[in-house]
This record gives structure tokens, sequence and C-alpha cells, in this order.
């Protein structure tokens, strides 16, 4: 597995703000809207947001910086080392992973596997992982699933809830039980009116001639309403107007939201009256 910084382009000692800069440049750059059926750049897009995900909160980096790639685990490690375990050592350094690892068992096995199916018990979280779709409204109120995965002991059923903000390649980690992990890589649906880069939203939206020549208003949807938006008088077709907080939700801090951009598209009437051609006309001899 690939080291979480490296993915970021980011040193082990970086801070927060650099961190989070630095996801959003290889997000837009590698954001699957931006390199329609490039599997590669789709790959490299799960991955920055995998990375992201753990880095950008101080309780599972710190666990990462620890742990590596067993950071998941890590409670389950520190509670075998609370108690004492006389099969426990510990070693930490940077191998192939570039992380910290813990063999409590010795020889024996390790955390993950127990003392195997032969042996009075196993560790071992039983890890199912699983995939769904969701609207672009879905991402952001966030949402409930059913899933429902059949194995060897019948089919079970896990209510996961999705929280507002995740985007294609973002991982929900739930714990059904203590020794079961329930993985949900999210797909965001593409949607008719909005284009999503990171946290923040595109929309066009059509204006009148003279609305554009003029200023005026104009009706905006956003994902949460429609609202009254003001176009400056001389505005150029293709010209974009920031609405603050009007995008996505921050993911774990929903609270604060993106832009939405909107792009102006003024549109020129078809059928013009003969007085509106004359006062067109005029207007064209002086301008």
């Amino acid at each position: 597995m690939a080291d979480y910084y490296d993915v970021l382009g980011v040193s082990r000692d970086s801070d927060e703000k650099t961190i989070r800069q630095s996801y959003r440049k290889l997000a837009r750059q590698f954001h699957p809207d931006l390199n329609p059926g490039n599997e590669d750049a789709s790959s490299k897009f799960k991955e920055i947001n995998e990375a992201y995900e753990v880095l950008s909160d101080a309780e599972t980096r710190e666990k990462y910086n620890k742990y590596g790639d067993q950071w998941k685990h890590a409670d389950q490690f520190e509670e075998r080392a609370a108690a004492g375990s006389p099969f426990g050592r510990h070693t930490s350094g940077y191998g192939g992973s570039r992380g910290h690892s813990y063999d409590l068992f010795g020889d024996v096995g390790d955390l993950f596997g127990g003392f195997g199916s032969g042996g009075r018990y196993s560790t071992r979280p039983s890890r199912l992982t699983t995939q769904v779709e969701l609207s672009l409204e879905e991402a952001f109120h966030g949402a409930l699933r059913t899933i429902a995965l059949t194995d060897t002991g019948g089919t079970r059923r896990f209510e996961v809830r999705i929280p507002p903000g995740v985007d294609t390649g973002s991982i929900v980690t739930v714990r059904p039980a203590q020794d079961q992990e329930l993985q949900v890589e999210t797909t965001v649906l593409p949607h008719a009116r909005f284009r999503r880069r990171g946290r923040d939203l595109y929309t066009d939206v059509n204006i009148s001639m003279f609305d554009a020549l003029l200023g005026g208003e104009a009706e905006v949807g956003t994902i949460a309403g429609r609202v009254s938006l003001k176009v400056p008088a001389g505005s150029q077709n293709g010209q974009r107007i920031r609405l603050s907080g009007r995008g996505m939700p921050v993911l774990k801090t929903p609270d604060k939201k993106g832009a939405l951009f909107v792009t102006l598209r003024p549109q020129l009437p078809k059928d013009l009256s003969g007085e509106q051609r004359e006062l067109v006309e005029k207007l064209k001899a002086v301008s």
C-alpha cells in the first residue's frame, strides 16, 4: 500500500493547511469529471481521497503515524499492549510500508490471524467491502443505506449512514460488531445541472440579453433551494459569479461548505417585433 504522505506529496511533519492545499490541487487534477474515461486518473483520485480522509483527521493521522498500514487496528493493538500480553513483541521503524508494525503473538500468529482456525480464538475482524451509488443530493444531505451481504454464514443486513460531503472514492467504515468491519466505497453519480469539483459546484444560468446589458436579477437553483442572483450590467457570455457557501459540505465538518460558481449565458431573442428591431438598429448606430 502506498504511503499516504507520498500520495499527497507532503512531508510527515506537514501542517493541516499544507495537507489540505495539496489535496485540493491533486483532487482537481485527477477528478473523474475532468478525466472522463481515464481509469488511471479515477484510481489515483480514490487513492488521494483515502489518504486525505486519514491525514486530515488528527486522531486517525496519529494512528497512521504510529502503526502505518495497520492504523485501523490501533485500538486493538493498544488494548493488547495494555493487558500485558505474554506474547507481545513491539517492533517499530520504517519497513516496506514506511509505518510501525505490531506482532503480538510472536511466531504463533498475529493480531489479524489470532491462533488460526484451530486455536482458541481469533481477534481478526471480519472485513466486508461493498460499493454504493449516491445522487449528488444524497451526497449533499447525507443518506442511509441498508447493505445486504451474503457469505457462508447467510445474509446479513447493515444500516449505514453516509455522511454529508462524500465524493466518488470516499470510504465509509462502520463496525456493526467488535469483530466486524464494513467498508463502503461511495460513487456519486453525475448530475443534470451541477458539475462538481471537490467541495465546489458549477452550473449555468440563462439570462436575457437585456439583463446582460442593463443588469438585473436571475433565479438560480442550488442543491438546497433557489436563490436570487444579481446580474451586473454589461455581463458577458461565460462570465462566472461566485456564491459562497452554496457548494458541497466539507466531509467531517458539514457546517462548512464550498462555493457555487454560476456561469452566465445571455440568450438572444429569436423573433424581434418591429419596435424592438428599430431600437436595436438605433443602438447599433450609436455604438
